[in-house]
């Protein structure tokens, strides 16, 4: 059985309750071969650490603490090396609040085995508020990579905390750009399309991704708009897109910049 590094990072502001969570649905999979890689980015409060501490004699789960907030990209990265230093060939990423469908691994790792030149594969996720409520909204993205690349002029083609990866992407597509503290999944998807990486996603619910408020204060700002603006400009070009692409770009940077109860109404509707 091919066995999975599950790749994990938490900082200060993620919450306990939300974590614990995220934890035990990796270690609920109908598919038990994996290992998770909790990267532990930079200081956090006195409730993770009881909880990590909770998870230290876990034979499934490696634990390992950086001193600086460094930012998800550049934890990632460490993490991909220290699994590859153990001669792990497939990579799952998973956030700290998020909840794994129970047969997540399984269903992507049989896709990957019988798909041999596919290099990452996701799936379709379904939304849960703050109590683990559906919000009615799924989301399901393009089955094959050739519909994955048309889908990326206007958004991700992959739902990043529901993928999993086979180590030739990085193998390809190196790692991801540690100067994105932001967008580190997008440009990680420019990079790998861009050297060659074959993109596919599963039909079946992999992961119920949780938004709460927090979620839209995370996409907000002048500073966060411009930086996706000029991302997305860079994007379109190379991967010689219309200009539909770059007027929809400028649509998703004023969005950025709207209020909070504007923003809901508009991601509601995408």
């Amino acid at each position: 059985m091919e066995k999975i590094a599950v790749l994990l990072s938490v900082y200060k502001n993620d919450s306990p309750h939300y974590f614990k969570q995220a934890i035990e649905s990796v270690l609920d999979q109908t598919y038990q071969y994996f290992t998770i890689f909790i990267g532990v980015d930079g200081p956090i409060d006195h409730s993770l650490e009881e909880l990590l501490n909770t998870y230290e004699e876990n034979k499934n789960i490696i634990i390992i603490k950086y001193k600086q907030n460094r930012g998800l990209a550049c934890v990632l990265n460490d993490l991909i090396k220290e699994s590859f230093q153990r001669e792990y060939k497939y990579l799952a990423r998973m956030d700290a609040d998020d909840i794994c469908d129970i047969n997540r691994f399984k269903n992507q790792i049989n896709f990957l085995l019988s798909h041999p030149e596919v290099d990452v594969v996701g799936g379709a996720i379904t939304e849960i508020d703050e109590n683990n409520n559906l919000r009615g909204k799924s989301i399901v993205y393009p089955l094959t990579h050739e519909e994955s690349r048309k889908f990326f002029r206007y958004r991700d083609p992959l739902a990043h905390p529901a993928v999993l990866f086979r180590k030739s992407f990085f193998d390809k597509a190196k790692g991801y750009r540690p100067e994105y503290r932001k967008n580190q999944d997008t440009m990680l998807w420019f990079d790998g399309f861009m050297n060659g990486c074959i993109f596919a996603n599963i039909e079946e619910i992999v992961l119920n991704f949780r938004v709460t408020d927090d979620f839209y204060n995370r996409r907000n700002g002048w500073k966060r708009a411009k930086q996706m603006l000029k991302s997305r400009i860079e994007i379109n070009k190379t991967m010689n897109y219309d200009i539909r692409a770059n007027i929809f770009a400028i649509f998703i940077a004023i969005m950025t910049m709207t209020p909070k109860c504007i923003k809901k109404f508009l991601y509601s509707i995408r």
